[in-house]
């Protein structure tokens, strides 16, 4: 490929009067040069895939943050040659895509925490607020994403600086946009988060504002989630391989409600710990039952079938949207909950020393 000093040398001899195939040669490089550079560019932007052995083995904080390290770095790089594409050629009809290709993988690099973007992110952001041709819905995306950085930016300071900042954020929105749903979706989301009565008040005022009746349903079923504790978990299906489930007459018996997809690289990760808590366990009384957020039905049974999961599944194809997830306002996947031998929910944070919880629940 050409570079810029070479180029501007050739442009030069021409102008000095080189022969016409000189002009032929400055005229049809750029245009293959620009293609060469877009290829470069999408091909940066593509995101690295996850180590294989992580699909089988829980990684460790340090192998997480050493492949963040790397996401940041690759997005950084994307981010430089996006912006040298459009500043090489402005009038490139792919230009446009290139200025948006730089600021989602800065975006991407600061929020993997590569501070050295942050002032270029400020710079984009301010630049793209200030465009009188930018939609409402473009303004609005802009906005969340900036709540959401100042939010990771109090990660240091705990979860309750986590939430007040997007708490914070989220009422602003909610100032300037007051028909809009996004604020009510972050509002739903700093609920879902919270704990006691400060749940309890935000998901009461979502369920009587003007929002969109998807959210308000969003927030019953969190006001329902939370009101499960303690009681009987009726959950009915008829499972992916024909055989019926009904968690209200497994009295007797502790039971792990597994909300999971394949598609869920923490569920897997998960994986193992379930597997060896099953094994040990079933004999002594534990049971599992998945609830699937796939889509595709092959899929699932395919991978239930390679690692050998012998629980039954839930499935219905409708992904984040399926019955059993809105109906318990599932806002994240993994969600493990665990069910007592009375049939009463007891947990719904299982992940922490999943096989420790199920032993003492199996000896009460």
């Amino acid at each position: 490929m050409m570079t810029q000093p070479l180029q501007s040398i050739v442009i030069l001899a021409c102008s000095l009067g080189c022969a016409a195939s000189c002009a032929t040669f400055a005229a049809d490089d750029p245009a293959d040069d620009a293609e060469k550079a877009w290829k470069e560019v999408q091909k940066a932007s593509q995101p690295p895939a996850p180590p294989e052995e992580w699909r089988t083995a829980k990684p460790t904080s340090e192998e997480r943050a050493k492949f963040n390290e790397k996401r940041a770095q690759l997005a950084s790089d994307a981010a430089d040659k996006a912006k040298g594409f459009y500043t090489r050629f402005p009038k490139h009809d792919k230009a446009e895509e290139a200025r948006k290709k730089e600021y989602e993988m800065t975006a991407i690099a600061a929020r993997l925490g590569d501070n050295s973007r942050a002032a270029r992110l400020a710079e984009l952001d301010k630049d793209r607020l200030n465009d009188p041709n930018l939609s409402e819905d473009d303004r609005i995306q802009l906005r969340v994403e900036s709540v959401q950085r100042a939010v990771m930016s109090k990660r240091e300071d705990g979860m309750a600086a986590m939430l007040a900042e997007f708490e914070k954020g989220a009422r602003a929105l909610q100032k300037d946009f007051p028909k809009r749903d996004e604020s009510y979706a972050m509002l739903l989301e700093v609920a879902a988060n919270a704990e006691g009565e400060k749940a309890r008040e935000l998901a009461r005022e979502i369920v009587a504002s003007q929002t969109s009746d998807e959210v308000k349903q969003r927030a019953k079923a969190l006001l329902k989630k939370m009101d499960a504790l303690g009681k009987p978990l009726d959950i009915k299906f008829t499972a992916l391989d024909g055989r019926q489930v009904d968690v209200s007459k497994m009295q007797g018996k502790v039971v792990l409600v597994d909300f999971w997809a394949t598609w869920c690289a923490p569920c897997v990760a998960e994986l193992p710990n379930v597997k060896a808590a099953y094994e040990k366990l079933h004999p002594k009384g534990f049971e599992i039952v998945g609830v699937s957020f796939d889509n595709k039905k092959e899929s699932l049974e395919n991978f239930v079938a390679k690692e050998k999961m012998e629980w039954p599944q839930y499935f219905d194809g409708e992904g984040w949207g399926n019955k059993l997830g809105r109906e318990y306002g599932i806002g994240s996947i993994p969600a493990m909950w665990l069910v007592d031998k009375k049939g009463n929910l007891r947990d719904m944070n299982a992940r922490e020393d999943l096989a420790g919880k199920i032993e003492k629940l199996l000896t009460e």
